[in-house]
C-alpha cells in the first residue's frame, strides 16, 4: 500500500516503514506527525485519486531526526562585467518514519 502526500509545497510517494526527508516541520524527535493532505491512495488493485484530496485518508508517522542537509553553493556570474556572487546554503529538513497509512 502506498500514498502520495503533499507537504512543504512538494508531493511525496510514501509507504509504511520508510523514512522520508521533508521540509522542516515543527516538533521534537519522537513526536507524532499526521498528514491529512493525501492526494492518492493505492492498495494493490484499488487506486483512489482525490479531488483534490482523498476524504478520510491520513498518513501517520513520527519524527526521527531534525537537521540540515549538505551545503549547496549558489554562484552568480556575468562574464566581462566583473560580477561574481558566491553564497552557501544549508536547507533544514525533518526525517519522518511512516508508521501507518489509514484509509
Amino acid at each position: 500500500m502506498y500514498a502520495v502526500v503533499a507537504t512543504g509545497g512538494k508531493q511525496y510517494k510514501v509507504e509504511a516503514g520508510e523514512v522520508l526527508r521533508v521540509e522542516k516541520l515543527q516538533g521534537d524527535v519522537g513526536a507524532q506527525v499526521a498528514f491529512d493532505q493525501v492526494l492518492l491512495l493505492a492498495d494493490g488493485e484499488n487506486v483512489r485519486v482525490g479531488q483534490p484530496t482523498v476524504a478520510g485518508a491520513t498518513v501517520k508517522g513520527h519524527i526521527v531526526e531534525q537537521g540540515k542537509s549538505k551545503k549547496i553553493i549558489v554562484f552568480k556570474y556575468k562574464r566581462r562585467k566583473r560580477y561574481r556572487r558566491k553564497q552557501g546554503h544549508r536547507q533544514l529538513f525533518t526525517a519522518i518514519k511512516i508508521d501507518a497509512i489509514e484509509a
